[in-house]
């Protein structure tokens, strides 16, 4: 059956362009190089010798100079794969995990929507000027600026219950647009504000839309913070707060500063730094870490100083990273957040900060030796085994500068580190893609732990033993695991417990050191089925990884031809569909 494409709605043909980042797009058929601010190759639409075909990041646009081609990244993908609009902006749609809705009341909406948040956020802006209202004061008293005000449009909700859906409903607009967009509530057939008592920060994308509100309340109450509900126009995942006004600092700085809240963007601003910018109430995501990709390639981290802005920091660096960023993080050193700091300290102590923050490995190794005293030897042991996890999901050039500082740190011979290193090496992958699995470790980190997981699940049970045809190449790559493994099969007569002794006898010391990693595990007797089909996905995903980062490599092949390109593309939507599945 035919699909009428007519019947889709591509309202968010915006969406596609800001999340299909066109040097990514273009650069698996074209060799891009980086000229200045921009990125320049052979034009594929012609033959030449000289590059005249220009990408430009920022703008997400190409243009030749030679043929005169040019235009975004959907004309580029119409035109180089021979598709129209339509089937392009599936293609691109199924690529990144877009979801094209046909024709309905919500998206039918988008653009009443847009209107809806620019006249709510000119009524806070003009209601928080009046001045005679705790929302000023709040302001004033936080030491903001009115210049400062100004700038991100900031505004107040008044305490009453209608103000703003009376003002807008005077206007025409539709009260049940209001609830789907957010900014009233409905009870009883009653329609009534959703923000009330609170400064507004109005959320703005890079285009200068307005897509949304936070809200932060002025009096005592929950929550502190309040956002807009998500809807076709307003998609945390997809934005950043304050980029629309500090997208130009950034990328004069070439490196951006994020952050955890509106105000610690609005402090920093106002102190005089300037490429800065947060994401919005959820952990960073790899599609705003492609919004960053535009502007710069560094990003510092300065996440709150308590615990769980630093395992939002953690979390982050592995986001960035799997995306190709230089990712640092900057340790506050007195008081717990930016605004807190910046007050106290001033804008130079603040720079001074940022020029230390930490490469990602430097962090990582950090926090992870804070969990352990390598003055006891076990301790250090353990310390060195996540060390080298955490190396393995490095590139092997990063990795290396660590091993010689690892040895230095825990006394332990170079050597030794650098052969535990290198023994299980070739399961790192460093595709981009291993974010979809949506942990917070490291891919080599879950690798690790997946293979333990088998390797006790056997111990167990002589029916965990036998493994799915499609998979039994891949599942233990490591010289460790593999060789447990084998020790288990050669043993195994389907009796439990198994003979430990025999098992031991047929492996060496570092895989003795591990069995009884894995021995010591638990694993709830009535969860083992369940594990073992999470270890059994685990791996296929790793095996469609491996594939994907093949097709990459083919893809970047100057001399591929046009129908292997789109054959080969096509295969890697199959691939990320079974992933995310």
């Amino acid at each position: 059956m035919a699909i009428n494409r007519r019947s889709y709605n591509f309202n968010n043909v915006d969406e596609i362009k800001s999340r299909c980042n066109i040097v990514d797009v273009i650069g698996r058929v074209v060799t891009l190089k980086k000229a200045g601010s921009s990125y320049k190759g052979l034009c594929p639409f012609h033959n030449e010798k000289t590059p005249s075909f220009s990408v430009d990041e920022t703008r997400q646009s190409y243009k030749c100079f030679g043929c005169g081609e040019g235009g975004d990244v959907i004309s580029f993908v119409q035109k180089y794969y021979s598709l129209d609009f339509m089937e392009a902006m599936e293609l691109l749609a199924k690529e990144y995990g877009i979801e094209l809705k046909k024709n309905d009341q919500s998206s039918a909406h988008s653009k009443e929507y847009y209107e809806i948040n620019r006249l709510a956020a000119r009524f806070f802006y003009r209601a928080l000027r009046e001045h005679n209202n705790p929302g000023y004061t709040y302001m004033r008293r936080r030491g903001i600026s009115d210049e400062t005000l100004n700038t991100f449009g900031i505004g107040y909700a008044d305490e009453e219950w209608t103000s703003l859906t009376n003002h807008l409903v005077n206007q025409g607009i539709d009260p049940a647009r209001l609830v789907e967009v957010g900014l009233s509530s409905e009870k009883d057939g009653r329609y009534y504000d959703k923000f009330r008592g609170r400064v507004i920060f109005p959320i703005i994308n890079t285009g200068g839309k307005v897509i949304g509100f936070g809200g932060r309340i002025i009096a005592d109450g929950e929550p502190k913070y309040l956002n807009s509900k998500e809807s076709s126009v307003f998609q945390k995942k997809n934005n950043l707060y304050a980029l629309n006004v500090t997208k130009d600092y950034v990328k004069k700085e070439d490196r951006i500063i994020l952050v955890e809240g509106y105000m610690d963007v609005i402090s920093l601003y106002q102190a005089g730094i300037r490429n800065v910018s947060a994401s919005l109430g959820t952990a960073l995501t790899e599609n705003q870490a492609r919004l960053i990709k535009r502007y710069t390639s560094e990003v510092i981290l300065s996440y709150d100083a308590d615990a769980a802005g630093q395992k939002a920091a953690l979390r982050g660096l592995d986001i960035l990273y799997g995306e190709d960023l230089r990712a640092k993080v900057l340790v506050v050193t007195d008081g717990k957040d930016p605004d807190e700091f910046i007050k106290a300290k001033g804008r130079d102590a603040y720079l001074k900060l940022a020029d230390e923050a930490l490469p990602f490995g430097d962090f990582k190794l950090k926090k992870a030796a804070e969990i352990y005293d390598i003055t006891d030897n076990q301790q250090k042991l353990r310390y060195i085994r996540d060390a080298i996890r955490i190396l393995k999901g490095m590139k092997p050039v990063e990795a290396d500068m660590y091993l010689g500082r690892l040895s230095e740190e825990t006394g332990i011979s170079e050597e030794a580190i650098r052969r535990e290193y290198e023994s299980g090496k070739d399961n790192q992958n460093q595709s981009a893609f291993a974010a979809i699995i949506g942990r917070e470790q490291s891919a080599e980190d879950e690798i690790s732990e997946a293979e333990q997981e088998l390797l006790k699940l056997m111990l167990i049970d002589s029916d965990f033993v036998k493994l799915p045809e499609d998979i039994q190449d891949d599942v233990f790559r490591d010289r460790i695991s593999s060789s447990i493994f084998t020790a288990i099969k050669a043993v195994d007569k389907g009796e439990r417990p198994l003979d430990m002794g025999r098992i031991t006898d047929q492996i060496d010391i570092e895989c003795s050191q591990m069995l009884n990693m894995i021995t010591s595990k638990v694993i709830p007797g009535d969860r083992e089925k369940d594990i073992y089909e999470d270890c059994i996905r685990f791996i296929r995903t790793r095996k469609l990884m491996k594939e994907a980062d093949h097709i990459t490599a083919r893809l970047r092949d100057p001399d591929i031809d046009k129908q292997e390109a789109a054959k080969l593309m096509q295969r890697q939507i199959e691939i990320q569909r079974s992933i995310k599945g």
